[in-house]
C-alpha cells in the first residue's frame, strides 16, 4: 500500500510503500526526483531515472524522501548525472561512520518515514537553498513552455542551460521537459481525459506521439499503464 504526504522540506513528498498483498510489483516511473530511501536498515539514494525501474528481490517496506526536481544535489552532496537510473547505499556519499549513525537512528525510530524526514531537514539547514533559476526553469517545463524560450528568459545559452541541467537534474532540459510532460499526460489519463485530449492538454503533437513517449520512458503502453501495469 503506497501513501505519501507533503513533508516540511519545500517542495519535497514524504511517502511509505508496503509490499502489496497480490505480490505484482509495479514498476517506478521517470519523474525528474530524486529519493532519499530507507528500507529495512538499510539507507539509500535514487537517482533521476530516464527509464522504469523495478525493485529487485523480495517484497520490503519502504519509506522516501522525494525531493523536488534539481534541489537533491546540494543537499547530498554529489551532482545527479553521477546517479542517473542508479540506486547506490548513502555509505558511497556520506561514509560509513556517519551512515551508521543515522541508520541506528531510523531504524529506531516509531515511524521511520518521519525519522527520514527530520534527516533531510536537518541536512538542509545545513545546505545553500535551491538555485531559484533552476527553481524557475522546473517551473517553465512542467507548464509546457519550450526549452529554447525558456532558456532565453532565463538569460542562458543553450550550452549553459545544458551544463547546469546535468549538475542538478542528472540530464539535459530536453530530457527534463519529456520527462514532465509523461507525467502530465499520466495525471491527465488517470483522471479520465480520453487519450487524444490528453495528448493535446499534456503537449504532444498526436496521440500517436503520447503513445510512443509513453512506451520509450515506461516500457508499456498508455492502457496497460493505466490498467494496473504501471505505478
Amino acid at each position: 500500500m503506497y501513501e505519501e504526504r507533503a513533508s516540511r522540506l519545500p517542495g519535497a513528498m514524504v511517502w511509505s510503500n508496503a509490499p502489496a498483498r497480490s505480490g505484482v510489483v509495479r514498476p517506478v516511473l521517470p519523474d525528474g526526483c530524486m529519493d532519499l530511501l530507507w528500507s529495512e536498515g538499510r539507507l539509500l539514494v535514487a537517482g533521476p531515472d530516464t527509464r522504469p525501474y523495478v525493485p529487485e528481490g523480495a517484497p520490503a517496506h519502504w519509506v522516501g524522501v522525494r525531493f523536488h526536481p534539481g534541489t537533491a544535489p546540494a543537499l547530498l552532496g554529489v551532482p545527479a548525472y553521477e546517479l542517473r537510473d542508479r540506486r547506490v547505499g548513502l555509505t558511497h556519499l556520506w561514509g560509513a561512520v556517519e551512515v551508521g549513525r543515522l541508520r541506528v537512528r531510523v531504524d529506531a525510530a516509531p515511524d521511520p518515514a518521519t525519522a527520514l524526514e527530520e534527516l533531510a531537514l536537518r541536512r538542509a539547514a545545513r545546505t545553500p537553498p535551491p538555485d531559484p533559476l533552476l527553481t524557475g526553469l522546473v517551473e517553465a517545463l512542467r507548464a509546457g513552455r519550450p526549452v529554447g524560450r525558456t532558456a532565453d528568459e532565463l538569460g542562458l545559452s543553450t550550452r549553459q542551460l545544458h551544463r547546469r541541467s546535468l549538475t542538478a537534474f542528472g540530464y539535459g532540459p530536453k530530457t527534463l521537459a519529456r520527462i514532465l510532460r509523461l507525467q502530465r499526460a499520466l495525471a491527465l489519463a488517470r483522471k479520465g481525459v480520453p487519450y487524444a485530449e490528453t495528448a493535446t492538454l499534456a503537449g504532444y503533437a498526436d496521440q500517436a506521439h503520447l503513445a510512443r513517449d509513453v512506451r520509450e520512458l515506461t516500457g508499456m503502453p498508455l492502457r496497460r499503464l493505466l490498467g494496473g501495469g504501471g505505478s
